[in-house]
């Protein structure tokens, strides 16, 4: 072992290292709770999930270690090459990929498929990485922040035209980054207004009164007019208020927000009723209290929240959950694998599975900010985001707080794209973190 590799793994963080490794092993358990009957814990079946399950956290065990054994500026100067590539495979993957679930996002090689999407989140958040470390970037500059931008959102649009909602919605979580690296805090100001748009743009849309006037059985007409005419009166006191010289200002930024809350409420409202299937639909409704024609909308997270609420304080016990082995909740062991931790460990045991994923987002974090590269600070930042949005979107579908969409639980949900994906992801990190004494970038 050189003097080099050897300084690799004395400073390796050992302590991000524990908690993926608790994470993975507790996930474990539950997987093969979730596909096991009461009697048999299927450990080493290796054609049962927990046997699959095993074989992919050994294999991902063995990627990690090549990792480490990887020259950082490997990935500095790949990454434009891995993210193109990752473009290619997300074009693939909408001609010659399997479908499955109604989204057309894996590839099939015989007994074994992956998803393209889940190597996406890596790629993006290195070449984001490389792009805003460069020494002749400028944050401020309009061309810096739309090439930033387009960045992200050409492998999210390719993510969403299979259709995976729930990975674009990670996506959305690289904002962080961008505000770390200065991106103004208007732009979290403006995110939270577009969300209140969209919120009353779903529930005035699927009103079904009929307004004569109108000649519309939906409020989403009204509720567009309303938006231009209180927007409207609301600019022209606002400009009355002011002082002459920031008139002008205030008429065009009023202006701008006006038509800006028209386009989102507009293409939400297209998007709702022309690209979303009826039962994608009927999901979101729910979420909002909407009544459905569709008994069976919600079927996904009444049975959730049974699961969930029937584990008390200290669960069941480990495969002595009913609900789990009697598979009551679809896709238990993968989307809604948190229900197996409610029932069978209770709040205990879901609290102390949060509790690990915000200690490891933090030691992400502290990791990012004790560095003196640029780059691997911001690829750190982009590592805490997509397991932020991971464990928010997953925990919160599962509890009714979002709507029902795929998205796995970081190093719980049986599935090997998105362990190794994963795996990439801290194992890149920890290999950067490891020469954080020599400023690579």
């Amino acid at each position: 072992m050189t003097p080099r590799e050897s300084s690799i793994y004395k400073n390796i963080d050992w302590s991000l290292v524990i908690l993926v490794g608790v994470l993975m092993f507790f996930g474990l358990l539950n997987v093969v709770s979730a596909t096991s009957n009461l009697e048999i814990a299927e450990w080493f079946d290796w054609g049962g999930k927990g046997g699959k399950q095993l074989m992919w956290i050994l294999i991902c065990s063995f990627l990690g270690f090549l990792i480490l054994n990887i020259e950082s500026e490997f990935f500095i100067r790949t990454s434009v090459l891995q993210y193109i590539l990752t473009l290619i495979l997300l074009v693939a993957v909408l001609i010659v990929g399997k479908k499955i679930g109604g989204a057309r996002s894996w590839f099939g090689f015989g007994g074994i498929s992956l998803q393209p999407s889940e190597f996406a989140k890596p790629t993006t958040a290195l070449l984001l990485a490389w792009y805003l470390s460069r020494d002749a970037t400028k944050w401020r500059s309009l061309k810096v922040r739309f090439l930033s931008f387009l960045i992200v959102a050409i492998p999210a649009g390719l993510i969403l035209l299979q259709p995976d909602a729930g990975t674009v919605l990670v996506f959305a979580g690289f904002v962080f980054v961008l505000y770390r690296e200065g991106l103004s805090g208007n732009v979290l100001i403006i995110g939270f207004g577009a969300l209140l748009v969209a919120i009353a743009t779903i529930l005035i849309g699927a009103t079904t009164v009929h307004y004569p006037f109108f000649g519309t059985e939906s409020g989403i007409g009204v509720f567009w007019i309303a938006w231009i005419a209180i927007g409207s009166c609301v600019v022209f006191l606002a400009k009355d208020l002011t002082v002459p010289r920031k008139r002008k200002k205030i008429t065009r930024w009023g202006i701008a927000s006006i038509v800006a809350g028209l386009m989102v409420s507009i293409g939400l409202h297209l998007g709702m009723e022309t690209v979303l299937k009826s039962h994608q639909r009927d999901r979101i409704h729910v979420l909002f209290g909407i009544d459905v024609n569709n008994p069976d909308a919600d079927y996904n997270i009444r049975h959730a929240k049974a699961a969930i609420g029937s584990g008390g304080f200290s669960g069941k016990g480990w495969m002595h959950g009913p609900m789990t082995a009697y598979s009551f909740v679809p896709e238990q062991e993968t989307d809604f694998i948190f229900c197996t931790v409610g029932e069978e460990w209770g709040f205990a045991g879901s609290a102390f599975v949060i509790l690990l994923f915000t200690l490891l987002i933090l030691r992400v974090i502290v990791i990012a900010e004790r560095q003196r590269s640029n780059f691997t600070r911001i690829y750190a930042y982009g590592v805490a985001s997509i397991f932020f949005m991971h464990l928010l979107v997953n925990v919160g579908m599962v509890l009714g707080l979002a709507p029902v969409i795929g998205i796995p639980l970081p190093f719980f949900s049986y599935g090997g794209s998105s362990l190794i994906g994963f795996t990439f992801l801290i194992g890149v990190l920890i290999r950067l973190d490891g020469e954080r004494f020599r400023v690579l970038r």
